[in-house]
């Protein structure tokens, strides 16, 4: 076999091949025999019928296509390892001449790995701003757990305050006019965490059990249902129920309740260890993206702007399909972003993951960076924790798509990468900068 390699425009490498004769001849034959197989020829039992009988039957073109799906892909495979093509895509076919007893011409083309220009990636000095833990932090989550058991206590000797939760029968009304869906049965609402049109549930307050009542809010501008928009809305309210939340001391008794811990002292040495240990991996992570983002800096490279269009379309798809799940379509998006923005955004998004990949990807060649088994049962556990399933059946999942241990494959040299990287540079964590406050001039009239 002869291949004859010519660079074209940025990327592509078409390949002129030259397949002998008998080989051609014999993937001709053989396609023959596969048609053979499962044509049903009269006269004759499946696999059993003459080439030229055959031919006439599907055609010496049929016969051919056939032969040349058998033969290229071990042809092409053959020519890129090689001439040592570093592929991106699947090569294709743009002409051939196929006459059997002569050699077969093939002229195929595939798309190679843009060169990468690695600048300086060691040795490097960034700063990166301490994230120190917020003095309220503990405060924070001390109160987080007690509300997380707080209990509920019904009420029934008071008005209701902005912290209760109460449950309420409500009817809405614009114009005159029910809105479909604006009512609810019994219907439980925290006045202090109310998700509902602004100014529904503060006028909740300072009412009393069992009492009815209207109230008057406005749709925002911004609301979901066009018909509602701004619009002024009465909401026939009763409230059947009202209860307080019941928050717990924070005493030995309770934080017995919570955890392993015997006394509050424990519990917030425990909490102490969650925020120090969380500041950590905080510094690690900005480390790592300094570190990262000097390194793609000082490297360069061409990309293709086919490259960047498919990686695009594959940023978009996934960005539609994450709004589909969310119940948003594409058009409702597009309505409240300029969609040529929204896509030139997609693209410059698209170049930049690009890049980071060539990068990463020439850094561990360079670096002579391998995976090992360690290093992809790390992502496996992380996987297997972040979904709650175990890392048997993860195995037995990701064993029946290939695409997703490619990506997992991928995202574990990505991090072996990063780590390397963190540990050949120098990073200096130093003191968050100061806000500056802006001063406000009054002007005295």
């Amino acid at each position: 076999m002869q291949v004859t390699l010519e660079n074209e425009k940025e990327n592509v490498v078409k390949l002129d091949i030259t397949v002998p004769a008998k080989e051609a001849a014999d993937a001709y034959n053989q396609a023959v025999k596969r048609i053979s197989q499962y044509v049903n020829i009269d006269g004759f039992r499946k696999g059993k019928a003459p080439r030229q009988v055959v031919e006439r039957h599907v055609g010496v073109e049929r016969i051919k296509q056939e032969a040349l799906e058998g033969l290229m892909p071990r042809v092409l495979s053959q020519a890129i390892d090689e001439n040592k093509l570093d592929v991106i895509t699947q090569p294709y076919i743009t002409s051939y001449n196929y006459t059997v007893g002569e050699d077969l011409k093939v002229t195929a083309k595939v798309e190679t790995r843009p060169e990468v220009t690695l600048g300086e990636y060691k040795g490097l000095t960034v700063e990166v701003e301490d994230s120190p833990v917020a003095e309220d932090s503990m405060d924070k989550a001390l109160d987080a757990l007690r509300n997380q058991h707080a209990e509920t206590k019904i009420i029934t000797d008071r008005a209701t305050k902005d912290t209760d939760i109460v449950k309420i029968d409500f009817d809405g009304y614009v114009n005159g006019e029910k809105i479909k869906g604006g009512e609810g049965k019994n219907y439980p609402l925290d006045l202090a965490h109310s998700n509902f049109i602004p100014g529904f549930a503060e006028q909740l307050a300072g009412k009393n059990l069992n009492e009815e009542f209207d109230i008057e809010v406005t749709f925002p501008e911004d609301y979901h249902d066009e018909t509602l928009k701004g619009q002024k809305a009465t909401f026939k309210i009763k409230i059947n129920e009202i209860s307080e939340r019941v928050i717990p001391e924070l005493t030995d008794e309770f934080v017995q309740k919570t955890g392993p811990f015997k006394t509050v002292d424990e519990l917030k040495a425990d909490i102490q260890k969650y925020l120090e240990e969380a500041r950590e991996n905080t510094n690690k992570n900005n480390s790592e993206n300094e570190v990262f983002k000097k390194v793609i800096e000082n490297a360069s490279v061409e990309i293709p702007e086919s490259m960047i269009e498919r990686e695009a379309q594959s940023l978009t798809a996934e960005y539609k399909n994450r709004l589909a799940a969310q119940g948003i379509s594409w058009e409702m998006i597009t309505k409240a972003q300029d969609e040529n923005e929204l896509l030139k955004n997609i693209h410059d998004d698209a170049k930049i993951r690009i890049k980071n990949s060539l990068v990463i990807d020439k850094i561990a060649k360079v670096e002579d960076l391998k995976l090992e088994r360690t290093d992809l049962d790390k992502k496996f556990a992380e996987l297997s924790a972040a979904y709650r399933i175990s890392q048997q059946d993860l195995y037995k999942q990701i064993g029946k798509n290939p695409e997703i241990l490619s990506s997992l494959s991928q995202q574990a040299m990505n991090d072996k990468v990063r780590d390397f990287l963190l540990a050949n540079n120098n990073v200096k964590i130093v003191a968050p900068k100061k806000k500056k406050e802006k001063k406000e001039k009054v002007e005295e009239k």
